[in-house]
């Protein structure tokens, strides 16, 4: 009895088994119905870029305004070098020289008045862009787009991942469409580390949505060493495995090992910088001292809000066209909101978008970046993408025509030369 019940397993085992041919039939067969899935919303989201980008060069060449500008701060020799200006100047610094974490008086200023450091910035972009330099032979300027394009793209994928689980693949093209016109969205494809932060965060949260702990907690770990702002992610994938782990519906380890790993890049880079200085609390004195960054509850934002809406501009990083761009986008939060809660987004959905909101509008920080700092808020355009995704195609196309094309003048060229991003 135990013989042929034996034989007669080792047959269906032997049945189910796939041989060689077919597994590596299989690999490609997945792949390409990946590509099928993600084509639509990957293509939608470049073609939208490629043509913004477009205007915005355009609308620089039109002015030559750039050629009258310092290296660096909106100017260059030619117009596509403004993509690598302002944070760009520091992330290409740091792929070439590293860090020096000490308080740097600033040239030309008072000492003790002014300062610059490169560590406010964390590393995972320009290591990145040393990588891509080290393979391609390419310069920081040209690694570091390379680098920002590439992980766009990954991000929209991610953002596309997501929506498609609240509200199906029109919802997902739609929301990867909107991330790509949304304003502050001219860093997407620009030397700076948005981008990669955005796809880090859309594929934590997805993986989250998905049950997959550990890879959850190690995109957050990763997160943690490109932007300070990944403490919304940590929090966001901490609280959704802390819920897991209450309810017992994904055992023990994984949950509670995502819940142990996430929050150790942020931690540790910031440890580094104190160490180095000699100072445990040096990073945030960094932010502080050479970059008059810090928490403030929220006041620098609502004083500049009454100063922009009354015609006051008194601070001297007001910059009129930027900060108009950044009420209108304050007076829109709110019906975002409300779209997302539509959309009934998971616990984790929930925790980041309103973190990440709360960061951006509690601290003290050029008022007219407020659409860049939203930027990772993706959550947000996921919210209207299902609202959207019942609208004819005609319609669709209709609202985002003007958006495509202002995109190059609002998230690019207002961002870039008529504001500091």
């Amino acid at each position: 009895m135990s013989t042929a019940s034996s034989t007669a397993s080792s047959s269906a085992e032997t049945a189910a088994a796939p041989t060689a041919p077919e597994v590596t039939q299989r690999a490609p067969g997945r792949f390409r119905a990946q590509a099928r899935r993600f084509a639509p919303a990957l293509g939608a989201y470049a073609a939208v870029k490629a043509i913004g980008l477009a205007v915005f060069l355009g609308l620089l060449v039109h002015t030559g305004d750039y050629l009258k500008k310092a290296p660096g701060r909106g100017g260059g020799a030619r117009p596509w070098d403004v993509l690598g200006t302002w944070d760009g100047v520091w992330y290409q610094r740091i792929a070439e020289n590293g860090y020096n974490p000490q308080l740097i008086p600033l040239h030309g200023f008072p000492r003790a008045t002014f300062y610059e450091n490169s560590s406010a910035f964390f590393p995972l972009y320009p290591w990145l862009m040393r990588l891509v330099g080290a393979v391609t032979g390419l310069g920081p300027y040209g690694s570091g787009i390379v680098v920002s394009v590439l992980a766009s793209l990954v991000a929209a994928a991610g953002i596309f991942a997501v929506a498609e689980r609240l509200g199906g693949v029109r919802a997902g093209v739609i929301a990867a469409v909107i991330w790509g016109l949304f304003p502050g969205s001219g860093v997407e494809w620009a030397v700076y580390s948005d981008s990669l932060f955005v796809a880090l965060s859309a594929w934590a949260c997805y993986c989250v949505m998905t049950r997959s702990w550990l890879t959850a907690g190690a995109l957050t770990l990763v997160a943690g060493l490109n932007r300070p702002t990944a403490a919304a992610l940590i929090a966001a994938v901490s609280v959704s495995a802390l819920v897991a782990l209450i309810r017992g519906r994904d055992g023990v380890a994984r949950p509670l090992t995502a819940m142990l790993i996430t929050p150790w890049g942020l931690v540790g880079y910031i440890a580094w910088v104190g160490w180095r200085m000699g100072d445990w609390g040096g990073y945030f004195k960094l932010q502080r001292g050479a970059w008059n960054r810090y928490f403030d509850g929220g006041a620098s934002t609502l004083s500049t809000v009454m100063d922009v809406v009354t015609g006051h501009w008194t601070f001297w990083q007001s910059n009129p066209a930027p900060d108009l761009i950044a009420i209108a986008l304050l007076m829109a939060l709110p019906g975002l909101l409300v779209l997302l809660w539509q959309a009934r987004p998971p616990l984790v959905l929930w925790v980041y978008t309103g973190l990440t909101i709360v960061l951006a509008l509690s601290s003290n920080q050029i008022f007219d970046n407020i659409s860049r700092y939203l930027l990772p808020a993706f959550p947000l355009f996921i919210g209207l993408a299902v609202a959207l995704r019942r609208a004819r195609t005609s319609t669709v196309v209709g609202l985002f025509a003007m958006p495509v094309l202002a995109a190059g003048w609002y998230a690019g060229y207002a961002l870039f030369e008529l504001g500091i991003p």
